[in-house]
């Protein structure tokens, strides 16, 4: 039976539909918010997977282009792999969904969410994250939610829930919150350097509204919520662990203590291996539980060092990072480069410098149509010492990537002061926990070696979390996880940021949630971590960006020209741009607004280019020179085209200083030759002069010119007849017939014109 609810979040109305589409799901609804319009579903298996020791849940976020009213791009058009984007609104959900599943449930679980329209002032991915909370809490599948979600964001001092398209280019912040009742079960944010204690009161105001969400889905499944199936237990017997853990839980003891990686796994392995033995000579039916068991047995051994002794097995204090090192310009090639190691984690980051043109276009279903700094993130089988080959990156992958790009983005120069288009790429060579905030300060090292000029330098640090089993209330926080207090924890709590506040968070638990009091613990914790590796390691390694950029980087120069002045540049079909591009070998970029980038890392050839650009869209002036090229020849002299499209005449007796008697003694048509624009008469020709170009001789005397028989009068008709322009017999010459203009400069045109002014990098 079709039903309608309706709810009124951040001043929009919220409607949930349900009974009608979908009807095969376990679950299914239809959101709409504001004009966003999303199906969310979510469908299980009738029987558990076999031969699999972990829960297989799926979560889908799908864009569709008519979503927005837009068409794909490309040749196939028709949407292809998932948009970076919609894999990280997929993370987001799972994250707030995961949690809460039973621990031994095997059946497989797909949740679903078809973005169907989308209204840019109320976000989809919130929709999506209420619509599979409802999805799943009204079908008959086994889970402890529901959960709300909403968006924060942060004007001035005031926090607001969902804001809109406009308010979110003024926010300081975009946090995404998800909750049940009674605690906080995921937090993803981008900040703007946010102090700790403002994000926490954020956060706790956000929590407060999710609260009344949650109130209104529990509503729902009141009234129409199914009975969830019973489903086949994967625990392992009772009494099978009680016997190993009788027999090795004291070896398991010495086998986890070690500050190395690889010790303790070959330990580990060496204990796995007596307790088969074990198992097979006197339980041999307890055997298919082994490896369960002992990763029951090792998680409760860490969790007792950790919780009860307040010691961890490579012999921290609960407050103290492992070891750190940073090294910076290791490769002579790259563009920048940073080395940051904590403990047994290690990653390489490079940074490469690019013209604007280079940004990456996004085709998604918001506004945003490109970036120019990208961030990518690479985790191959060696950094875990595993035999496997590489492979195109997965969600993991892609979440780390953009969770290091959102935390540096707040650090980045803006493009008109950096107009650059940015590339770093972290490849992680070890791994032993929280390689994504490696990944972050090595970046930061790599950008300020590529002479980046970043605002501060960014860390990133992450705090982990044990609770007693048997009192939630009853918690340790403690820093900086390596990989089997990740496995082993409760939380993996990420926060990136510089001495001024934060730039990103992410978080990822196993328990049903986090109270204030823990995030706050978290927050005070990783401040003091991220602080600890600026001034200590990050600083003292490379103190601030260089001041010059590698001499493999391209160089810019930017100009701005007047926007009416844009086709004069470009010319007809591209022709006038793209012969400056062929004759000086520059990469050139010209925008809507008339901002222009010339890129190469040859300055002469650079500075050549703003030459003839600043030659177009200014009037030529007198006493600047140019290099031009020899078009026609005539009896009296030659034509040069100095700037495309533009000509002057260099008169025979203006070529050298000595008698010339005839023009092709000096030049022949296609040569390039210098030339000194000597005059512009009333009628805008140009009168240009090769001679003045040149060193003068010695004791020169300037001598009256003899009569020529071709030249004199004939000049002057021809000039007056219209022979030798490009118009043919009978037009005048084709030259630039602006008025004259007085011009007290002189000397080589390689400055910004009236009209135009330029910037170099």
């Amino acid at each position: 039976m079709e039903k309608i609810f309706t709810y009124e979040l951040a001043g929009r109305p919220l409607i949930i539909e349900t009974g009608k589409l979908a009807q095969f799901a376990n679950g299914s609804c239809l959101v709409r918010y504001g004009e966003t319009v999303i199906m969310a579903t979510a469908t299980a298996s009738t029987k558990p997977r076999d031969g699999i020791d972990f829960f297989p849940l799926s979560v889908d976020y799908e864009e569709k282009q008519y979503a927005a009213g837009k068409i794909p791009g490309g040749y196939i058009k028709r949407e292809g792999r998932p948009s970076e984007k919609a894999i990280l609104t997929s993370r987001v959900i799972d994250r707030q969904i995961r949690p809460l599943f039973p621990n031994d449930l095997r059946n497989d679980v797909t949740v679903s969410n078809l973005v169907l329209s989308v209204d840019q002032d109320c976000s989809p991915e919130i929709a999506a994250m209420i619509g599979t909370s409802v999805a799943i809490s009204i079908s008959d599948i086994p889970w402890n939610g529901p959960t709300g979600g909403v968006v924060l964001g942060l004007i001035g001092d005031e926090v607001i829930i969902n804001p809109s398209e406009s308010q979110r280019e003024e926010s300081q912040m975009y946090v995404t919150l998800a909750a049940t009742e009674k605690k906080i079960c995921m937090v993803e944010a981008g900040a703007n350097e946010v102090d700790d204690e403002k994000m926490l009161s954020a956060i706790e105001a956000g929590f407060n509204v999710v609260k009344d969400l949650v109130g209104f889905i529990n509503s729902i499944v009141q009234e129409i919520g199914k009975e969830k199936f019973d489903y086949e237990s994967s625990n392992i017997p009772e009494e099978v662990f009680s016997t190993i853990k009788a027999f090795a839980w004291d070896d398991m003891r010495k086998a986890v203590l070690s500050d190395d990686k690889s010790v303790r796994d070959e330990q580990v392995g060496a204990l796995t291996e007596k307790v088969k033995t074990y198992l097979e000579e006197n339980y041999p039916d307890s055997v298919s539980f082994l490896g369960e068991s002992m990763y029951k047995l090792q998680k409760k051994v860490v969790r007792d060092y950790l919780f009860r002794e307040h010691v961890r097995v490579d012999g921290r204090p609960l407050d103290q990072i492992r070891p750190l090192s940073a090294a910076v310009g290791i490769l002579p090639r790259v563009h920048g480069t940073g080395l940051f190691q904590r403990g047994q984690t290690q990653v390489l980051t490079t940074c490469t410098l690019a013209p604007l043109s280079m940004s990456q276009t996004i085709d998604g279903l918001d506004n945003e149509d490109s970036k120019h700094y990208m961030h990518h993130y690479n985790f191959p089988g060696y950094s875990v010492g595993e035999a496997k080959s590489a492979r195109s990156p997965g969600r993991r992958e892609i979440g780390h990537g953009a969770l290091a790009e959102r935390s540096l983005v707040p650090v980045l120069p803006s493009q008109e002061e950096f107009p650059y288009a940015i590339r770093t790429v972290s490849e992680i060579l070890m791994s032993n926990g929280s390689t994504s905030q490696g990944s972050v300060c090595a970046s930061t090292l790599a950008l300020m070696d590529a002479g980046v000029p970043i605002k501060r330098p960014v860390a990133g640090i992450s705090s982990g979390l044990i609770v007693n089993e048997e009192d939630e209330n009853d918690f340790l926080v403690f820093m900086d996880i390596q990989g089997i207090e990740d496995f082993f924890g409760d939380m993996d709590f990420k926060v990136a940021g510089t001495t001024e506040g934060i730039t990103s968070i992410q978080v990822d638990i196993k328990v049903d949630g986090l109270s204030i009091e823990i995030i706050r613990q978290a927050f005070e914790m990783t401040r003091k971590g991220r602080l600890q590796i600026i001034n200590e390691v990050l600083l003292p390694c490379i103190s601030e960006p260089r001041k010059e950029l590698s001499k493999y980087a391209p160089r810019i120069i930017s100009l701005q020209i007047p926007v009416d002045k844009i086709r004069e540049v470009i010319g007809s079909g591209g022709k006038v741009i793209n012969k400056i591009i062929a004759d000086t070998g520059a990469q050139i970029d010209i925008e809507d607004s008339g901002m222009i980038f010339i890129s190469t890392p040859d300055q002469d050839k650079a500075q050549r280019a703003l030459a003839i650009i600043n030659g177009i869209v200014n009037d030529p002036e007198v006493g600047a020179t140019y290099d031009g090229v020899v078009t026609r020849l005539m009896a009296f002299g030659a034509f040069v085209e100095f700037l495309p499209g533009k000509e002057g005449l260099v008169h025979i007796s203006k070529m050298a200083w000595h008698r010339v008697e005839k023009v092709e003694d000096v030049v022949k048509e296609g040569d390039v030759v210098k030339v000194k624009v000597n005059e512009i008469d009333a009628q805008g020709r140009i009168n240009l002069s090769m001679r003045d170009c040149m060193e003068k001789p010695e004791g020169f005397v300037e001598q009256a010119e003899a009569p020529r028989r071709e030249g004199g009068d004939r000049f002057n008709r021809e000039r007056r007849n219209g022979q030798g322009g490009q118009g043919g017999r009978g037009e005048r010459p084709n030259y630039d017939r602006r008025p004259r203009r007085d011009s007290e400069s002189g000397g080589q045109d390689e400055g910004p014109r009236p009209g135009s002014r330029s910037r170099e990098f």
